[in-house]
Formats: C-alpha cells, structure tokens, sequence
C-alpha cells in the first residue's frame, strides 16, 4: 500500500495559479499522467502532467535537465509516445518523478522559470489513449450492480452463486477504445423481438452506458508466476475513468453460452488522465464485508486489503441531449455514487486474474465492471436507472429517456474530497452516440 508522504500535504501550492483554485481537479497534490500533442499540430505525442489548467511537457523538460539525474530514467519514459515504457519502471520510479515534479511545482520553487517554458495550455491540447493496451479485462466487482442486472433476468435468483466467490471478468476489445471525446455509431447487430420468432439484424435499440474505473497496470509478472495480493498493487500504475458503451438488446440474445460479444466491443471511451495510486493514497478506504457475508478465500484476503483495499472515489454521470445543446444547455446530473461500494478491490482483480499463471504486461488495461451503489439513484447504467426501460428517466427540459438517443453525450466525472487533504480529480470522459450506419 502507498503510504502519505510530502506530496500530500494541503498546505502545498503551486506557481501555477489556476492549481490553487477551489474544485480545480488537477492541484499540485495530483500530478496525473497523460500522452497529448497541440491540437490541430502534427507534433508528435508526448507523455505530460497536469498541473491546474496546464500540461508539463515531459519531453520539453527532459530536453531542460533541471529535475537532476535521479530521475531521468523515469522523466524519459514519461516523455515518450505511450506510457508504457514509465508504467514498466514500477514505483520507485513514478514516485520519485512525481516527487521532483512537486518540488519543482511548488511556490517559490527555483526551477520556475525554466519549467514555464515547459507548460502548454489543456484547452489547446488534444489527448490519445496514453498506453499501448495489448489486453482489456472487463470485471463485475459491483455487487448491487450484479444484483440490479439479476433482478432484471432472474427475480427469484439475482445473483448467481460464484459472485461472492470469484472476481468475474471476460476479455474486452482493445482496438475501439478511444479516448474522451470519442464519437462513435450506433451499433448494428442481431437482436430478437419481444414475440418474433427469429431475429433480425439492425441498430441496436437499447444503447446504454458503464460508469467504471479504468486501471492501468505497471510492471508485469512472468507467465506462470502468480502475483500475491500482497504485491499486487506495486504492479497497478493508476485509475482513470471509463465508459463500457453497451448495447443492451444485443447483449440479452447473444451474451449465452460465451458473454458479451458484439454488445460491448464497438466502444469504450477512456478520460485522458491517469491519477497514480501514491496520489490517492489519503483517500484510502477499509474494504468490508458483513461477518454473516461470504468471506474471501485465503490467496484473496489479507490484512492490509481488509484495512485500505478500497478507495473513497466520488463518480458522477451527466447527460446532454442533441436538443440541449442546440439550445446552450449544459449537461445534467443523472447519477452520483461512490468507487468504495465495488463488492472486489483492485488488488483482488489483479491477484485472480494472474492465480492461473496469466501473466500481465505494462499498459494493460482493467475495467471495474458498473459501479453501482446500494440505491437505485446511485446506479452506473441506465438498464438500472430505468429498471430495464420500464421507467423512463424525465429531463429538466421536457425530455425522457430509458436508453441513448442518437446525439446524446455522456460525461463522467471522478473526484477525491476529504477533510485534511486537497480535492484531487481525474478530469472528464466524454463520448457521444452517433447515428448507425445505414
């Protein structure tokens, strides 16, 4: 586990002025890591950092050699076109960057001058995914998620019996994930009709959202050597958000006997910034379960994750229709939950997934499956919200919706609040249905 050190403290402020601003996501306590060029330039991507309304160019600062040999290993990685190469170094490196950068962030720091040259403005820049991800793992660790989803199908059996056993994942697609701002169309598939006697193949009816975290990995394990939960997050780098788009009608008729297939693999939107698990090490959470509840087995349960597994992570989804934007309105508040209500952690996820001997690689990518909370107004999809459709969701405007309409974009937003410590957030991840193709 992370322990609190020097780049915690609140009383910390940066030169940088917009860092110091009240519910700014990227204080001087943060410091996540992105890749980015200027937009509408044909710069080549480069690892950055997020400083208030500003990026640290890596690659520009590398070129300055004012953070000192100590981390110029770390500081060229993070300069390159992917993260990869930074996530494979481990913790002692991403710590001791994230420390120099600090320091040189900091008020009255004597490496302002230099390190101004260095900064480019976040609204001129535009971002890609920050990793090569060669596999996505997309778990199901919320158990009033599960249980919403099973009431759906099973009402007399929600929840399946392996749940509180096993940390279920399938394998996700790697090649449409996009970064926030992504756009894509709405899918065409195969779905049965209520009544029909065989299916019929269009776009699909039912597009829906997953409020999840994204978790980036670091150094890798050999195949067939299992990592113990123990070590487990030294081989985690950092959380972003993410958006599993899902079609829902597609799903229901081909997710049996195999999962989820053409219902999942046409987008998944990721925010641009990855927050480092040493960042969020103030907003620890004890992981709990009930003394009358299924407990872990052993190679899943340890002292330090009973005590600091989980994370008081705020999560909050906002919609914004075709018509509201059309007519300057901002996007509105559907949901609001909580990362600490998952039923898994993440050092759970990362010990299941490699017991068999599987072995993980830098940049690969977890998702936390729907992250709902135990009431329906804190639910991660809108087949929860809606109660698969029967329920419409009424918008300020005059609008309804039980699943997306062509046009509507879907922002999440993640944020860290306690008292004695700074706020720290992780941005915005956007994406926008667009009309299927004929």
């Amino acid at each position: 586990m992370t322990l609190l050190n020097e780049t915690h403290n609140p009383a910390l402020r940066s030169w940088v002025a917009a860092a110091n601003t009240p519910d700014n996501d990227f204080p001087i306590q943060n410091l996540p890591f992105a890749v980015f060029r200027r937009e509408g330039s044909s710069e080549a991507f480069r690892g950055g950092v997020a400083i208030g309304d500003q990026i640290v160019d890596l690659a520009a600062l590398a070129d300055q050699r004012i953070l000192g040999e100590a981390v110029a290993t770390a500081l060229q990685a993070g300069a390159q076109s992917s993260l990869n190469a930074l996530m494979a170094l481990g913790h002692s490196h991403w710590s001791a960057l994230r420390l120099a950068l600090s320091h040189a962030l900091r008020e009255g720091a004597a490496e302002q001058a230099a390190l101004t040259a260095c900064l480019v403005p976040q609204a001129q820049a535009q971002y890609t995914v920050p990793a090569r991800i060669g596999d996505y793992t997309d778990f199901y660790t919320s158990i009033h998620h599960a249980t919403n989803i099973g009431k759906l199908f099973r009402p007399d059996n929600p929840l399946l019996p392996n749940y509180k056993w096993v940390p279920i994942g399938y394998h996700g697609r790697v090649s449409s994930i996009g970064i926030s701002g992504q756009q894509f169309r709405r899918p065409n598939g195969q779905t049965m009709p209520p009544g029909a006697t065989q299916p019929v193949l269009g776009p699909s009816k039912r597009v829906d959202i997953e409020l999840e975290i994204g978790i980036f990995m670091g150094p890798g394990n050999a195949l067939g050597d299992p990592i113990a939960i123990a070590d487990a997050e030294q081989h985690v780098f950092g959380l972003c958000l993410l958006n599993d788009w899902s079609a829902r009608d597609i799903q229901a008729w081909e997710y049996q006997p195999l999962g989820p297939f053409l219902s999942k693999n046409f987008a998944t939107t990721l925010s641009p910034w990855i927050v480092t698990l040493e960042a969020l090490a103030p907003y620890r959470a004890a992981f709990r379960r009930a003394e009358d509840d299924t407990q872990p087995l052993p190679y899943l349960d340890s002292s330090d994750n009973r005590a600091h597994g989980a994370f008081d992570l705020q999560l909050e989804v906002l919609l914004q229709t075709e018509r509201m934007r059309e007519a300057g309105q901002a996007a509105e508040h559907l949901v609001q939950t909580n990362y600490q209500y998952a039923y898994w952690t993440i050092a759970q996820m990362v010990t299941h997934h490699t017991v068999n001997g599987c072995n993980l690689q830098p940049g690969d990518l977890f998702g936390s499956g729907t992250l709902s909370g135990p009431t329906l107004d804190q639910a991660g999809a809108l087949i929860e919200l809606t109660q698969g459709g029967q329920r419409p969701i009424a918008l300020s405007n005059g609008e309804t919706r039980t699943f997306l309409d062509d046009g509507d974009a879907i922002t999440l937003r993640g944020w860290c609040a306690k008292p004695g410590f700074a706020r720290i957030g992780f941005g915005a991840c956007v994406g926008q249905v667009l009309p299927a193709r004929s």
